[in-house]
């Protein structure tokens, strides 16, 4: 399994950094966000690393299709009907962590377009 020892999320999959696990799969893990931007926010990632979700979609394009499966799987579990899912890619789109990472945001009305 691809790992980045540098990587936040990485050790969060390996346990060496303490997350809230709400969901685990096959391919990934989903754990609450450390600065909720929502009353549900729960991120969704794969356990192997990749910087972003186009490569993932080029590299891994199933565990792409798991990842947003699970990201409806936490919703369902958190009482939501309505949801976000966002992607962010590059630092100018707002990625903090360079391993993929789906935002599961719901529990509030949302605005568009946002920020």
């Amino acid at each position: 399994m691809t790992r980045d020892a540098d990587c936040l999320f990485c050790k969060i999959v390996d346990g060496q950094v303490p997350a809230t696990i709400v969901r685990r799969s096959e391919r990934s893990i989903a754990f609450r966000d450390i600065a909720p931007q929502a009353p549900t926010h729960v991120l969704v990632i794969p356990k192997e690393h990749y910087v972003n979700v186009a490569a993932l979609a080029a590299e891994a394009p199933e565990t792409l299709t798991e990842v947003v499966r699970e990201a409806s799987a936490v919703a369902a579990d958190e009482g939501i009907e309505a949801f976000r899912l966002v992607f962010n890619t590059g630092v100018q789109a707002g990625q903090s962590v360079f391993h993929v990472h789906a935002h599961v945001l719901g529990g509030r009305d949302m605005t568009w377009p946002p920020g």
